[in-house]
């Protein structure tokens, strides 16, 4: 994979799968995060929360994943996010890359998870490196 020339301005999006009890249930396996919230509703219900909602660790990866599909793994040299709303099962999380700045071999980008009615789940940044 060849990285591609990057300047401010340019976008990337990504269209993650669809968040069904299934995933959440095999990623509370590969992630070993049981959390009930995540996969019992009726643990939600009983702390007052209508149904389960993705971890957002899942979220997280999802963007991990929009960043390798576009540079390799080698050139990614920081990632971080801030959760900032839960993304509820059968939600279609779409995840968003926009390049600010690129200067001294480095391009900085501003990341988003949201949800089809526009709520932002996950907001973070990444830097890469260019070459």
């Amino acid at each position: 994979m060849t990285t591609p020339v990057l300047k401010p301005g340019d976008a990337l999006s990504l269209e993650a799968p669809k968040v069904t009890r299934t995933a959440l249930a095999l990623y509370a396996g590969a992630s070993g995060d049981h959390n009930p919230v995540h996969i019992d509703i009726d643990a939600c219900r009983a702390v007052g929360i209508d149904d389960v909602f993705a971890h957002g660790m899942l979220s997280m990866a999802y963007l991990g994943r929009l960043l390798t599909d576009w540079v390799p793994q080698d050139r990614i040299r920081e990632y971080g996010v801030r959760f900032s709303a839960i993304t509820p099962v059968n939600a279609v999380p779409v995840c968003r890359g926009t390049v600010v700045s690129v200067e001294d071999g480095l391009a900085r980008l501003d990341l988003t998870v949201s949800l089809p009615d526009g709520t932002v789940t996950l907001q973070g940044r990444a830097v890469v490196t260019t070459d």
